[in-house]
């Protein structure tokens, strides 16, 4: 489809450079019906129009500026198509005189775009001409590494976020909703969801709610050469793919010294333990896992415990479930089993037996949910340590994306994507 004198292209400039020439084969004419002696009107002569009009550029041309054709006095422009390496036209328009033309989309860097030009000389002669230009590859692009990382199975708790971090800092507005604009995610289910600006390089997704359990979902960085900002455009695309396991949510009662393991809604199992004692208190609030390690080594001079003091430790710990980078991690303590449902008396984590504390392990995932609740401890930080996005309202959440409104995850899914971690055993 061609734009008609209205319509339709993109962009840069330059230098001028005459188009090529695509020379028409001559229109045959043919006799009128009317009054014996009477001649049809003659059809337009085929030229060259080549000689006619002039690009603002055929190579290296700036993505950041308008793509132009002009005629030469006297000719006109009858009809511009700028079109994309993928087919997609470039919009554009035409002076009211039909001289000029310029495009008013955005093109896209690193990138060869054809243009075919249609005009007449004035004197009854008309003709096409096809050429094309391509734009520079700008040294300034903008990658994104996105989360989460590949340390896991591919299957993830329903509270994992999402996440990017940019390679470089974006600060304006308008470059912010563009890197958005770039970012798409599908999951199936669908879902309403949200970007969150932690800082300048990085962004959380989350949905609503949780995701729902057992859901597919993919995170795309994908408009190769769109502009960000003046200088700055969008570099290699990547992607993510993984899924949610069951809706696992473990909640921690300080007060009432328990654990009540939920699988998808259901009680599993209820589970006797000690959380921070003055001076430690655990967080309240709602964590995520982070990771697991069977074995891993405990110091108190990592959160200021003086050696040799009162406090000091430094223990090998067995089935450890962390939920914040300062070392806050679900355990075996079996030095506290006679504590364990009866008193706080951890240094912040969560303690259980040994047995518990292996059943806990096994059924847990990286995703999975840990909320504290009746602690006299500090709130769970919502970013730095680990992942508290859940501990921020919805209605605060959105005001922090930069396109100020939820999005929808609705969209097709690569049917090839499948479940690499398997099922959890369930009890």
């Amino acid at each position: 489809m061609r734009a008609n004198p209205r319509a339709a292209s993109r962009r840069p400039a330059r230098r001028w450079a005459a188009a090529s020439a695509l020379l028409l084969a001559p229109l045959a004419g043919c006799s009128s019906g009317g009054a014996p002696g009477s001649a049809a009107p003659a059809a337009p002569t085929a030229v060259d129009i080549g000689p006619l009009v002039h690009t603002s550029g055929t190579a290296d041309v700036d993505p950041g500026r308008p793509f132009t054709v002009t005629a030469e006095p006297g000719s006109r422009l009858t009809d511009v198509t700028v079109s994309a390496p993928d087919g997609r036209q470039v919009a554009g328009q035409l002076a009211g005189d039909q001289h000029s033309w310029q495009s008013t989309g955005r093109l896209s860097a690193g990138a060869k775009y054809t243009v075919l030009i249609a005009a007449d000389n004035g004197k009854g002669g008309r003709g096409e001409t096809t050429t094309s230009f391509s734009t520079v590859v700008p040294q300034n692009q903008l990658t994104a590494e996105l989360g989460p990382d590949s340390s896991g199975t591919g299957v993830y708790g329903v509270g994992q976020p999402l996440t990017v971090k940019l390679s470089e800092p974006v600060k304006d507005p308008a470059a912010r909703q563009e890197v958005e604009r770039s970012l798409t995610v599908t999951s199936e289910p669908a879902v309403t969801g949200a970007w969150y600006w932690v800082d300048d390089q990085n962004l959380h997704f989350r949905p609503q709610e949780y995701w729902p359990a057992n859901a597919r979902i993919k995170l795309s960085f994908d408009r190769t050469g769109a502009r960000i900002s003046d200088g700055l455009y969008a570099g290699q695309s990547s992607s993510k793919s993984f899924r949610t396991g069951d809706r696992v949510e473990a909640t921690v009662d300080a007060a009432a010294h328990e654990l009540t393991y939920r699988r998808n809604g259901e009680v599993v199992n209820t589970i006797p333990v000690t959380t921070g004692k003055p001076g430690f208190s655990t967080r309240n609030g709602i964590k995520v896992v982070l990771g697991q390690e069977a074995v891993v080594r405990m110091n108190g001079e990592t959160i200021g415990i003086a050696a040799g003091s009162r406090d000091s430790y430094d223990l090998q710990v067995h089935w450890a479930t962390r939920v914040t980078w300062s070392g806050e991690y679900v355990h075996a303590a079996p030095w506290s089993v006679g504590s364990q449902g009866v008193a706080n008396v951890s240094h912040g984590c969560t303690g259980m037996s040994t047995d518990n504390a292996k059943w806990f392990f096994d059924q847990t995932r990286i995703g999975d949910i840990v909320q504290v609740v009746n602690s006299i401890g500090s709130e769970m930080e919502p970013f730095g340590n680990g992942f508290g996005d859940w501990n921020i309202s919805w209605d605060d959440w959105v005001k922090h994306s930069a396109l100020g409104k939820p999005v929808t995850t609705a969209g097709p899914l690569d049917p090839t994507t499948t479940d690499p971690g398997g099922p959890l055993p369930q009890l």
